[in-house]
């Protein structure tokens, strides 16, 4: 690892009074102090020449509404930004809670999920992928895309997810726009054991960190 210029410095000026402390003396409250404040300038150094790594930021919320007296449909929306990749990750989905725990949905099952990703500045395009699913329907509107999934029958947890990647796009210059927010919202319309219900949005907001 090569050293800064600044770091050379701090430690040549502490080797010169070192090599001038007459014997006796390195230890004097004088010596002491010079010694603390050249570790503490090192630090603050250290600091600047390897600063931090950001991480990512995400942002999930969740929402429920009563299916029965002993269920609840649950609705998740994650929004997570990552700056080192210049784009943004959605994960938008549903399931039962019961008396025994989260669990997925009988074969009596329909529901239509529709998740929206979008951004409040105008100017940021959005580059929308998904992973394969057949019945998954878009609408593009370049700065807000709508999703609509719909299920036929039951099946597990993992089944009543949508994923996938946004990469947004200044739209005067075209190059990655990391100054904006990233919105990702869900709600379902499902018949669950043949009652209707009908869910608020989830909604998760995230920025680049």
């Amino acid at each position: 690892m090569s050293t800064s210029p600044l770091m050379s410095e701090r430690r040549v000026q502490k080797k010169d009074l070192d090599d001038a402390a007459p014997p006796g003396r390195y230890d004097s409250p004088i010596m002491s102090s010079l010694k603390s404040a050249l570790a503490a300038a090192s630090l603050v150094v250290t600091s600047l020449v390897f600063p931090g790594t950001a991480t990512a930021e995400v942002k999930t919320t969740d929402v429920s509404t009563p299916v029965d007296e002993g269920r609840q449909l649950e609705v998740h929306a994650t929004a997570d930004c990552r700056r080192a990749e210049r784009q943004c990750y959605y994960t938008a989905s549903f399931n039962l809670r019961t008396p025994n725990g989260i669990e997925g949905f009988g074969g009596d099952l329909w529901a239509k999920q529709t998740t929206e990703l979008r951004t409040s500045d105008r100017m940021n395009y959005l580059w929308v992928q998904w992973a394969d699913n057949p019945n998954t329907v878009e609408h593009n509107g370049g700065s807000t895309w709508l999703l609509t999934t719909v299920y036929f029958g039951g099946g597990d947890v993992d089944h009543f997810r949508i994923t996938g990647t946004t990469q947004p796009t200044d739209w005067a210059t075209g190059q990655p726009k990391l100054d904006a927010d990233y919105i990702v919202c869900s709600h379902v319309e499902a018949s669950i054991g043949g009652r209707s219900v009908i869910s608020p949005d989830a909604c998760a907001q995230a920025r680049f960190s």
